[in-house]
């Protein structure tokens, strides 16, 4: 049965420098009696729930009554033709991002972040060397993955191989478990992000190595569904069943995510582009002449463009989702398995496009797990006209320690 309750305010939540507080206090007040002396508070912030209870997605259940549309219902109930064993994979999914969310708002994440005795991973020294929130993460998708009987192999950017999880999943899934944790200690949001294929069942004669690693390096064309959750001011899990790209907004005092955007469209042209131009003088002409064009208001859209960065790739591209405009890395330096096809599924489903500066990338044909390159992704009318300059992909790479 779906769910009718409407979520309500914490209520430790309360307007600051405003609130009612006794002049003698010989017991904490109850919670009746704050919400009653602060009532005409709360008034404001009740109406602006309202309109954010009509503008919501809502969902219908058998006896009428409307309610919030969590993820659980709308897998389950809304007729996008979901079978049983994706929608259970997905439960674990869920609940493994609830835990990583947890792990990265936890105070105490800052000691486990400084302690260096965690090994493994894709090449493990300087800014990119594994850090233990992303050998934790790592571990916490892999435990949700083997408890959900429903995939054959896991290949993790954390990983140096893809693990063989169960002959009979059918399901393969490529993941980057927490992207941008360097930026934790700053409380800079984070994200996880993953991709879901088939299982190759052709393959499943060859020894288990060499099948795991043929079932990760599928074409991004392939890719049964994809999805990015965000751990920010929000826990915003963003997916893709082929079918448009919804966004689910976790709700902490139940525990569901729920349908806060539902089919997003990407704006076919923004006006803001995301990319580290301390980088200006190491792009090639093109991409130089790309960006003076645009943040001259020069370009073919008459507005002078805004530069947005945070330096966390999930952040950046679900701005870029939402508003539109374009944002990119032009350094071979993102993974064409586990963050190039993901997020360039969705953006798609979404009527944006996903490119290296000169190819789609779905349409590549991945060679190695670790494979990197440069990535642009946004507005089709942007990504059009970025790619017109023809010269955008930097080939100098002198090493950067920030």
């Amino acid at each position: 049965m779906q769910s009718s309750t409407v979520p309500t305010f914490p209520t430790t939540f309360y307007p600051p420098k405003t609130l009612f507080v006794p002049s003698k206090i010989h017991s904490f007040p109850s919670k009746s009696s704050i919400l009653a002396e602060n009532c005409h508070l709360f008034r404001p912030i009740m109406a602006s729930l309202s309109g954010f209870i009509v503008r919501s997605q809502m969902s219908t259940s058998s006896s009428g009554e409307k309610g919030f549309s969590t993820l659980s219902e709308y897998m389950g109930e809304g007729g996008i033709g979901l079978g049983d064993e994706l929608v259970l994979l997905f439960e674990h999914l869920q609940y493994a991002c609830k835990r990583i969310a947890a792990l990265v708002a936890s105070p105490f994440n800052s000691s486990l972040s400084k302690q260096s005795s965690f090994a493994g991973g894709d090449s493990g020294s300087g800014r990119d060397a594994p850090k233990p929130l992303d050998i934790v993460s790592n571990e916490i998708i892999l435990s949700s993955l083997k408890n959900s009987g429903k995939v054959a192999v896991m290949a993790s950017e954390e990983d140096d191989a893809p693990i063989w999880i169960n002959d009979d999943g059918p399901f393969v899934v490529v993941t980057d478990p927490l992207d941008g944790s360097r930026n934790i200690d700053a409380s800079i949001p984070t994200g996880t992000i993953f991709g879901i294929y088939r299982r190759l069942a052709e393959l499943d004669h060859l020894p288990r190595e060499e099948k795991a690693t043929l079932n990760s390096l599928q074409s991004g064309a392939k890719l049964v569904a994809a999805g990015y959750v965000l751990y920010s001011s929000a826990t915003i899990l963003c997916t893709s069943f082929g079918s448009g790209t919804h966004a689910f907004t976790l709700d902490h005092s139940t525990g569901d995510f729920i349908l806060t955007h539902q089919d997003i469209k990407i704006p076919p042209r923004g006006q803001i582009y995301s990319v580290n131009d301390a980088r200006y003088f190491d792009w090639p002409e093109g991409l130089r002449q790309y960006i003076d064009t645009v943040r001259q208001g020069k370009g073919r859209y008459p507005k002078k463009y805004s530069a947005r960065y945070i330096c966390s790739l999930v952040a950046d591209f679900h701005r870029t989702l939402l508003y539109g405009g374009v944002t990119m890395n032009p350094r071979d330096h993102l993974r064409l398995v586990y963050e190039a096809n993901p997020l360039s599924f969705l953006v798609e489903q979404a009527g944006g496009r996903g490119s290296d500066g000169k190819s789609r990338i779905l349409s590549m044909q991945p060679v190695k797990l670790h494979q990197r390159l440069p990535l642009f992704l946004g507005s089709l009318e942007d990504m059009e006209e970025l790619e017109s300059y023809g010269d955008v992909q930097q080939k100098v790479n002198p090493g950067y320690e920030v």
